[in-house]
């Protein structure tokens, strides 16, 4: 041994996009090539980057092994770094290269801290010496891996368990559950957060109660999207709705959910609910006219299957499926994260329902990017969301079902827009 340590620069071209933008997967990948090459670990912590890249590294006893990967080039950069040579850096090497499935590697072999450029001190460290030896025990495993949520600008993460619950890619999108320390289990689609058992509630409660309890005569009521089951659990609340129809285009979610997120998906198997695995954007564009008094757009981020959810042409079919005096609430992104469809969305619906029609409302859930987020309540017959609340009957509502998040308060509050977002909704301004 003429050297400290052993530091391996590492390069992998070719490898598979879906594995290198795969944190569980990369960061078992990591852990077998430290504990093959006969490293003590220590620690590992990962993060995603949505939508492509994963940095990590894996402390050991011995030193690290750090990777950042661009799944957009298929390439991966590795850094391995022992102590001694007690770990062969190689082993790890061999095993990150079949795991990434690279066509190709390269590596770089450096000596850290040659000898014979070192001088040794005495350092006497006296009774400290004999006191930290007897408090020596063997290093405990730590685990943190990271879900990230971002854009260019902004990046929210949020720390799970490691070993996905679920994972599996549709015809449409990737689908996943993680069990997160603290939101409990999460869904997620194409890697952005759709929602988690502990804050769910004020997503799903926000976007029923809202138009129920303004409209208490509610009875047929269409869902699009909201595969979780989330909006369907919270419209069951209400016994004067006869018929729910919910139309999800991926089944996976439906079947995820059902699975592992029993607290959201109760209601999908309810006699009142028809549920078709289809288009929404067809089915309201063949459903006859007048046909709901509330249509829920229940749907993930503008992008993939869901882009056209966000067109004027789907919500001028919502406007004609609904009746004379029906509702309609749609999620309506977040006026800091998706400014732009934010804004869009709004102008979309005042043009169909008319300037007056069209009130923006706020929740907070911490789970999304800039935890605000905004909600589009439209009315087809002049119906006001906090006019025409009846707020008694709305406390005890909530009282009575034991809502998290809504109740009278915070119904007509949602409504109280801050004064930036009035400026960006303005369409003079």
């Amino acid at each position: 041994m003429n050297s400290l340590g052993r530091h391996i620069l590492v390069e992998f071209y070719g490898c598979s996009t879906e594995v290198l933008n795969d944190v569980p997967r990369i960061e078992s990948s990591m852990l077998e090539a430290a504990k093959e090459a006969g490293a003590t670990i220590i620690s590992s912590v990962f993060h995603h980057f949505s939508p492509f890249g994963v940095s990590g590294v894996v402390v050991i006893q011995e030193s690290h092994l750090a990777i950042h990967t661009w799944p957009e080039y298929r390439y991966a950069a590795v850094d391995l770094f022992t102590c001694g040579y007690s770990v062969n850096p190689w082993v790890s090497y061999e095993i990150l290269k079949n795991a990434f499935e690279a066509e190709h590697g390269s590596a770089i072999e450096l000596n850290r801290g040659q000898l014979e450029l070192l001088e040794r001190s005495e350092i006497d460290l006296g009774e400290l010496r004999d006191e930290a030896t007897q408090k020596l025990v063997t290093p405990r495993y730590s685990r943190s891996v990271w879900f990230t949520d971002r854009n260019e600008n902004i990046a929210l993460s949020i720390r799970h368990k490691g070993d996905r619950v679920f994972r599996e890619k549709s015809p449409y999108q990737t689908v996943e559950i993680f069990d997160t320390f603290e939101y409990g289990k999460m869904l997620t689609v194409d890697n952005m957060v759709m929602c988690s058992e502990n804050d769910e509630k004020a997503y799903h409660e926000m976007i029923i109660h809202v138009p129920m309890l303004v409209q208490p005569a509610i009875k047929d009521v269409l869902v699009i999207g909201g595969g979780d089951g989330g909006s369907v659990r919270e419209i069951l609340k209400h016994p004067g709705v006869e018929s729910i129809t919910m139309v999800e285009i991926d089944e996976v979610v439906v079947r995820a959910s059902r699975e592992f997120l029993p607290s959201l998906s109760s209601g999908l198997d309810d006699p009142k609910l028809k549920l078709i695995i289809g288009d929404g954007i067809e089915f309201v564009n063949q459903a006859a006219s007048g046909s709901y008094d509330l249509i829920v757009v229940d749907s993930s981020d503008p992008v993939g299957p869901s882009e056209g959810l966000f067109s004027k042409s789907f919500y001028t079919d919502v406007h004609r499926c609904l009746r004379p005096d029906g509702l309609m609430t749609a999620q309506s992104e977040s006026p800091r994260f998706n400014q732009r469809a934010f804004v869009d969305l709004n102008h979309c619906l005042k043009d169909i329902f008319g300037e007056d029609q069209v009130q923006c409302y706020l929740a907070f859930i911490p789970t999304y990017p800039t935890g605000m987020w905004s909600f589009s309540f439209c009315s087809k017959n002049g119906v006001h969301p906090v006019q025409d609340l009846e707020r008694d009957r709305a406390a005890k509502f909530a009282e009575a079902n034991g809502l998290q998040y809504y109740n009278a308060d915070m119904h007509q509050a949602a409504f109280c827009l801050p004064t930036f977002i009035r400026t960006m909704l303005n369409r003079t301004a």
